[in-house]
């Protein structure tokens, strides 16, 4: 093969999925006054984000290993003050600066 097949190839391959990931992403913005969603999957969606981060976050907090307990670190209890923060402040900022600062303490008095 020779050098110009395989960088056409390539950037066929990023133009076909740049507009996979726009059709995806936007296809709803475009058409979605023509298209509207039940009542049903619009409450649904709502909790999308949620889900999406506690998919995230949780595997990573709770690391299973095998078919053993998940191994418990520091970061558990600074989420979970992260948790508690947020469900009284409701402010992501302040979250995350609460539990990182909550681990980085944590971190200092048990080193």
């Amino acid at each position: 093969m020779t050098g110009g097949f395989d960088t056409a190839y390539v950037l066929w391959v990023v133009i076909v999925l740049a507009l996979c990931t726009v059709i995806t992403r936007a296809g709803y913005l475009f058409v979605g006054d023509w298209l509207p969603l039940p009542e049903g999957l619009r409450r649904a969606l709502r909790f999308a984000p949620v889900a999406t981060l506690v998919g995230i976050i949780v595997p990573d907090l709770l690391p299973w290993s095998g078919h053993a307990w998940p191994e418990v670190d520091l970061r558990l209890p600074a989420a979970v003050f992260g948790i508690w923060v947020m469900a009284r402040t409701r402010s992501a900022v302040l979250t995350i600066v609460a539990g990182m600062l909550a681990l980085w303490l944590l971190q200092w008095l048990l080193a």
